[in-house]
């Protein structure tokens, strides 16, 4: 039998509950504002926001048969310890989007968490979590249609404690508030946030579209000069995050973050007519796209 053949049979015979989960380069494409997801799961140090999913009937995780029907649960950044989940006395569950993964589609791990947390006593932390594969469902399969994440940005990591927390539980909460750097949304962009860090300050702008148009339609801005916030702003690169674009902008630090909205929601609109701009990029184009491409910094 020839190699063809054999791999032809061996695809055939295959289980997807034992195949690798897929790779996805972009593994929140297709939910409502995927820039907050990702910003969700890259950006923000301390956020919550709650979902609705909805599980078909015979949804197993790790052999165990998950409760069929709506359940409510709350998406927050990390947990204490970097669990995937905890399941509280309360029932309330939390899934962290910030949680190690181990295959190569996000969507697919943090759904596989979020499922691990369904069957968890209430009580528990879900400490670790099987690796997700091709037959986990991905949570643009659980969420309701529609669903639009309603982020709330924290100041600190409060939203951890339950109301009968113990001291101890506490006093590793006062630490790890210390560690938190201050951030909030901007108005005048979908998914846009201020950051204060060592004494410097920050914008950092999510962009919804594939990564090679939105560097595109930014180098021609920066061919133009139109590519910051204005005077005493700077571009100073940007990260790719889950198959999106982040530029970073730093600003005067002595500035309220509020006050850059006008000029964010400019540059937004400027963003938005290059990218329908169907004209060969020009040499001084192209030597602005390969400068952002070289300084661009991927994350995980």
């Amino acid at each position: 039998m020839g190699k063809a053949s054999r791999k032809r049979r061996q695809s055939e015979g295959s289980d997807p509950a034992q195949e690798r989960a897929p790779y996805v380069a972009r593994p929140f494409e297709g939910l409502v504002r995927e820039t907050d997801w990702v910003a969700m799961r890259e950006i923000l140090p301390a956020a919550t926001a709650p979902i609705t999913v909805v599980v078909p009937e015979g949804t197993e995780v790790a052999g165990s048969p998950v409760p069929a029907g709506e359940h409510d649960v709350t998406l927050v950044t990390v947990l204490p310890g970097a669990v995937p989940a905890l399941h509280r006395d309360n029932g309330e569950v939390l899934v962290a989007l910030q949680s190690r993964t181990s295959s190569g589609d996000v969507s697919r791990d943090v759904a596989q968490a979020l499922l691990s947390a369904l069957v968890a006593r209430p009580g528990t932390s879900v400490n670790s979590v099987r690796p997700a594969t091709a037959s986990t469902p991905r949570l643009q399969d659980l969420l309701q249609d529609g669903t639009e994440l309603e982020v709330t940005v924290h100041p600190d990591f409060g939203f951890w404690l339950a109301d009968d927390a113990s001291d101890e539980q506490r006093a590793a909460l006062e630490q790890m508030n210390d560690t938190v750097v201050p951030m909030h949304r901007l108005d005048g962009a979908p998914s846009a946030f201020w950051v204060l860090m060592g004494g410097r300050a920050y914008v950092r702008w999510i962009l919804g579209e594939d990564e090679d148009a939105a560097t595109q339609a930014l180098a021609r801005l920066q061919a133009a000069g139109e590519h910051t916030l204005g005077e005493g702003t700077e571009l100073l690169g940007a990260f790719r995050a889950n198959g999106l674009l982040v530029p970073v902008i730093e600003v005067d630090p002595a500035a309220e973050a509020a006050s850059h909205a006008e000029a964010l929601a400019a540059l937004q609109a400027r963003y938005e007519a290059a990218l329908t701009s169907t004209e060969p990029l020009t040499a001084d184009e192209r030597r602005a796209r390969d400068g952002l491409v070289s300084r661009q910094v991927t994350l995980r």
